[in-house]
């Protein structure tokens, strides 16, 4: 695959000035980037779904295919997948990829390379949605609005949640919170608390231990807790809460088997991801990218274009 687009990460922005993410630490040099749309230069022998010159979008886990996981379906939990931008496997912040037929996925022309590459962060917001149960009716705090919950937001709205809710602190990424359908909750001045909300499901994509147990206090009962962001390696749980009102937490590891929904969601125009990118890059300029936000607040998705 030519590479086209790739989107910046905020474990790549981890990776590049921490050295490390949970239990993944970089200790080799490493290729970064794995939200990735291309075109197809050539395919192998036996590949019969795709074409040279086909547009494609990434997805950039690979998993074993055999093992427990796997065959339950749930292959984002293999334990040998090979990820892209994970250490020890290089990413896509190169001019070329090679990747299973399996793993390149059909997009579209009515989808733009920037969007196609962002499909996978949507498959994110995708994947947490269906851990959370969001569905018709629902009611959603989703915190952070950066791009993991932006997508978020996004794809609640699309599976039928009709209260979004997403907090922040930044004025610019609650703007286009709220122009991408959410209702903004800023807490720079007032805590979540006190805006009087009691939603049924926490998309919790800010990473912030304090904001978490915060947001965890807002619940109604019986509501469910999908922790997304990744902030501090321990929580501290509010136990009476959420053992009286039978909360249930979760976590939320990537995605498996979201592409067709994020296609089709992007395709339909029920997700904007275009309007999420703020900044373009060549190549020669990742390193610019990786530290846009540092410079610019109203940075929200920096993308690489290999070929610019």
């Amino acid at each position: 695959m030519r590479v086209t687009a790739v989107g910046v990460c905020g474990s790549d922005v981890h990776y590049y000035e921490h050295g490390r993410i949970g239990p993944y630490t970089v200790e080799h040099p490493l290729v970064l980037g794995h939200e990735a749309s291309g075109k197809v230069a050539s395919v192998g022998p036996d590949v019969s779904s795709l074409a040279p010159g086909q547009r494609v979008s990434l997805e950039p886990g690979v998993p074993c295919r055999s093992c427990d996981q796997c065959l339950a379906g749930r292959y984002n939990l293999c334990p040998d997948v090979h990820f892209f931008a994970t250490p020890p496997y290089d990413g896509a912040f190169q001019e070329y990829v090679v990747v299973p037929a399996a793993f390149a996925h059909p997009i579209p022309d009515s989808i733009s390379d920037d969007a196609a590459a962002l499909l996978e962060p949507l498959s994110v917001g995708i994947w947490a949605c269906q851990r959370g149960g969001v569905t018709a009716g629902s009611s959603v705090l989703v915190t952070g609005a950066g791009p993991i919950g932006l997508v978020c937001a996004q794809a609640a709205r699309a599976f039928g949640a009709t209260q979004v809710w997403v907090s922040d602190i930044n004025p610019h990424r609650l703007a286009l919170a709220e122009r991408l359908g959410a209702e903004p909750v800023d807490v720079a001045a007032r805590p979540i608390g006190e805006h009087g909300l009691e939603p049924e499901v926490l998309l919790e994509c800010s990473g912030n231990p304090r904001a978490s147990r915060e947001a965890i206090l807002t619940l109604a009962r019986a509501g469910r807790v999908v922790l997304i962001g990744m902030g501090g390696d321990e929580l501290a749980i509010p136990l009476p809460y959420v053992q009286d009102r039978e909360l249930v937490l979760m976590g939320a590891f990537r995605y498996a088997n979201t592409w067709p929904i994020a296609i089709a969601l992007v395709a339909s125009g029920r997700v904007d991801l275009d309007s999420l990118v703020t900044h373009h890059f060549g190549l020669d300029e990742v390193e610019q990218a990786l530290t846009a936000a540092r410079r610019d607040p109203t940075t929200i998705k920096p993308v690489i274009r290999p070929g610019a």
